[in-house]
């Protein structure tokens, strides 16, 4: 009688092996039997798991077995399958819907005065490629200034005051549009894209990764600071605006160049607002207190979740005039209404999210 048992045992046993998930109640005819009050029951539990390391199934039954001494009659078998609520990987800053401090993120802030390098195969240390990028584009700009200088100075027939107050408001306007334009593209990349977004990838997450470590900045030399701003803001970009507005427009030239440089730069005014002033450099601090470049107390404003506000870099110049007017709200609202896509400060801030879509777009309203 055992033997029969443990034959028909092993068989259901290599059959739910075969099919994994289900089981086929044996054929009772082949086992007949008199007494009904002595019975065999045999319970197979199977657990699934999702095993996260090779993503292939593992299978474990568990056999209990209960018998009162005479026949088998009708055995009963009972499945019961458990899969495993299976963990989420923390999200990468290559993921589409990465948002540093969301929980699930993969990056939290860490305490005390820590360096968190984001990106992939990103390094500290300087390396010869950004010097040659930092270098190559900072000449060509300033190639290209000088000839547009020299065309302006033709065009006003040699008058060197002429040219030199036009050349001025020139570069003090461009210097107040690149504080707007820090901050436009500041508040872009903080709040949309991914490693994965084309061109602009390295930047963004290089910019929200920023928000887990901010120390980090202080910690990098200027070329491999400022170098991942060369490929947008750099020689094709300028190139171009030169060729289109030729030497008949020369003020363009010269006011892109600057435009262009000062973005790149604005990076490395950015860290200086990250360094105490005993560690910063003695002129950075100059130009500093002058408002030439951003100011450390009103770029730490920015360091507060959700990173709603105070986005410019450069000198600071724009940011309560664009915080005061909701500019950055009405912006996401207007990309929400076309797209459907939530910037990262709603996803942040659900209260700040409502807010703006209720048409509340003043950040201290």
């Amino acid at each position: 009688m055992k033997l029969c048992i443990a034959a028909f045992s092993f068989s259901l046993l290599s059959n739910s092996f075969q099919t994994c998930t289900s089981f086929t109640t044996p054929d009772t005819s082949l086992i007949s039997r008199t007494s009904s009050s002595e019975r065999l029951t045999i319970n197979y539990n199977i657990e699934v798991n999702n095993l996260e390391s090779n993503n292939k199934l593992r299978n474990r039954i568990y056999k209990s077995t209960s018998l009162n001494v005479a026949t088998l009659r009708n055995p009963s078998t009972t499945q019961d399958v458990v899969i495993d609520d299976i963990v989420p990987s923390p999200k990468s800053y290559l993921d589409e819907g990465f948002v540093f401090g969301l929980e699930g993120s993969g990056l939290s802030r860490p305490k005390g005065k820590k360096t968190n390098v984001v990106v992939e195969g990103d390094q500290l240390e300087t390396r010869p490629y950004q010097v040659a990028m930092v270098g190559v584009t900072f000449f060509v700009h300033a190639t290209i200034a000088l000839f547009a200088l020299n065309d302006l100075s033709v065009i006003n027939q040699g008058n060197l005051l002429l040219t030199t107050l036009q050349a001025v408001a020139t570069i003090a306007s461009s210097w107040v549009i690149a504080d707007l334009g820090s901050g436009i593209l500041h508040w872009s990349v903080d709040n949309y894209g991914n490693g994965r977004t084309p061109v602009m990838g390295n930047i963004i997450a290089a910019f929200q990764g920023h928000h887990s470590a901010p120390r980090t900045i202080t910690e990098r030399a200027f070329c491999n600071n400022v170098h991942k701003l060369c490929i947008p803001f750099g020689i094709p970009t300028i190139a171009l605006i030169r060729l289109l507005a030729g030497s008949s427009h020369p003020l363009v030239a010269v006011f892109f160049t600057v435009f262009c440089s000062l973005e790149i730069l604005s990076q490395e005014f950015h860290k200086w607002s990250h360094m105490p002033k005993a560690k910063t450099p003695s002129f950075a601090n100059k130009i500093m207190k002058l408002g030439l470049t951003i100011d450390r107390s009103p770029h730490a404003l920015h360091h507060t979740a959700p990173y709603e506000g105070n986005y410019c870099i450069v000198s600071g110049l724009c940011n309560k005039l664009l915080d005061s007017s909701g500019f950055f709200r009405k912006m996401e609202h207007m990309i929400y209404k076309i797209n459907g896509i939530e910037s990262n400060s709603w996803k942040l801030d659900p209260v700040l999210k409502e807010k703006t879509l209720g048409g509340v777009y003043k950040l201290n309203p």
